[in-house]
């Protein structure tokens, strides 16, 4: 378990799939930014079972409650980022240092040289999340995906180790 201030990060296990299941296909959970989706529990093992330089940890308050995930994964040789939370632990805090916290563990663990992660341009939370965290915004990627009716651009945002330096949670192991 990685240990933050407020929240743990957990793996998630394929037995901890139901509730990803349950999450993915809540629309509300989800958001106005995320494409529908139906997942059945097939589906869902499938892609965890295919899962190769990807992670998926729950992101849980110190009493131990899920409020959401936040993954890792290999994209176009990049690390990228992911992560949802429930909308009642919304604007809280909890995704920054959620975010803080697998930025440590991932310069500390991987030779990666960066970490990428995409949000709206209108999803002003997401991006701010990823701002405090030391991402920097690099430009905007046109008409990326069709999400609830219309096409959507995406921001690109990513950290350099070099930006990074040291870890800003993850100090207990050094």
């Amino acid at each position: 378990m990685l240990e933050g201030k407020n929240v743990n990060l957990k793996v998630m296990e394929k037995e901890d799939l139901p509730v990803l299941q349950e999450w993915d296909n809540n629309l509300e959970f989800m958001g106005e930014y995320e494409p529908l989706r139906q997942e059945t529990r097939i589906d869902l093992e499938k892609t965890y079972d295919g899962l190769k330089d990807a992670q998926w940890l729950f992101v849980e308050k110190k009493d131990g409650t899920r409020i959401g995930y936040i993954a890792h994964f290999l994209a176009a040789g990049e690390i990228e980022l992911g992560y949802f939370i429930v909308p009642t632990e919304r604007s809280k805090g909890f995704v920054g240092e959620a975010i803080r916290i697998i930025v440590d563990y991932l310069f500390l663990s991987k030779d990666a040289v960066r970490i990428q992660a995409k949000a709206d341009p209108e999803n002003t939370a997401s991006w701010k999340a990823l701002e405090k965290a030391g991402f920097r915004r690099e430009g905007v990627l046109r008409k990326t995906f069709y999400c609830r009716g219309k096409w959507r651009d995406d921001c690109m945002y990513s950290i350099l180790r070099e930006e990074w330096k040291v870890p800003k949670i993850l100090t207990k192991i050094m």
